[in-house]
Parts: structure tokens; sequence; C-alpha cells
């Protein structure tokens, strides 16, 4: 049975878009729901690495669709480097500011194995515009078990063993 009366107000809320929060508060903005702007962490960490690359005169290209193992294959051409390696595979980890953790895939973890003088885990801190950036070489020192998919490591743990490349 229905009939006509006024409504009963029962419940409200208010919604915030999160970009308006990180520019209207002085300090960044913990996410309620824990996965934070995961593509815009990406987008902006991967800029930073092919700006960095760049910077060292390098030749950056973006493989990251290709499922090879890392992001980045950058090309260090022949005057800065003449009779070395001229090829460097670059995964890119972005996390948001303050995160203690980062999950590798296997895959990513057997290239950097197979490649130990070539690969680098390049972990990019991204705290609204800045970014920190930490390349690392070998950072890893075993093959993952054969069942798991990916490897979450502690990121003060991974930069503690592994050879500090670059810092920016």
């Amino acid at each position: 049975m229905i009939s006509s009366a006024p409504p009963v107000i029962s419940g409200g809320a208010v919604i915030i878009p999160l970009g308006l929060l990180h520019k209207l508060l002085p300090r960044s903005v913990p996410d309620t729901f824990g996965s934070g702007d995961r593509k815009a962490v990406e987008l902006a960490a991967m800029n930073a690495v092919m700006e960095i690359e760049r910077s060292l005169g390098y030749a950056p290209k973006d493989v990251s669709k290709e499922n090879c193992g890392y992001d980045i294959e950058s090309i260090i051409p022949d005057e800065i480097q003449p009779n070395g390696s001229r090829l460097r595979f670059i995964e890119v980890k972005g996390r948001s500011a303050g995160a203690e953790t980062v999950t590798v895939s296997n895959n990513e973890i057997i290239t950097g194995l197979n490649k130990p003088e070539k690969y680098i885990l390049a972990i990019v801190e991204v705290d609204g515009d800045r970014t920190h950036t930490i390349y690392l070489q070998q950072p890893f020192e075993n093959k993952p078990d054969w069942a798991s998919t990916c490897v979450t490591f502690n990121i003060k743990n991974l930069i503690q063993r592994s050879k500090v490349l670059l810092e920016r």
C-alpha cells in the first residue's frame, strides 16, 4: 500500500574528491580504501624514470605492455659507453609516499636474476607532484618458489641488500 507523504530523511553523505583533499591539506591524505590512485602513481613513476634516463643521455623506450620482465628498455649511446653493455632493463615500481613494501612478479625476478648487470629495479615514491627514485642493481638473491606468482619485499631491506646505482 503506497500513500503520498513528505519524505523522511534517515541519513546523509558528503562526498569530497580525493584530489581536492590533496590540494587543500598540507600533508598527504591516506587512502581510505588502501589502493590510492594506482594508475596515477604508476604513470608518475614511469614519467620520472623516463626523465632520469633522458637526463643521463640515454634513449628510453616504454615496453611495459610487452610483458618481458621489465618496463623500460634504455639504450646507452656509444659516446657515453663505447665498449660496455649498451642496454638497461628497468622495472619501475611506483609506490605512494610512506609505502613500506613492493610486490614483484616472478617474471620480473627471473629477468633480474638472468640479467644481473643490465637489470635495474627502480622504486619510485610518489607524493603528489614530487617523486623520489632509487635505482637498485641485483636486488634479488633467490628464484621465487615455483608455486608463487609474486613476492612482496620490504623496501628498506631490499635497498640495504642491493647496489644503489642512483638516487634522485
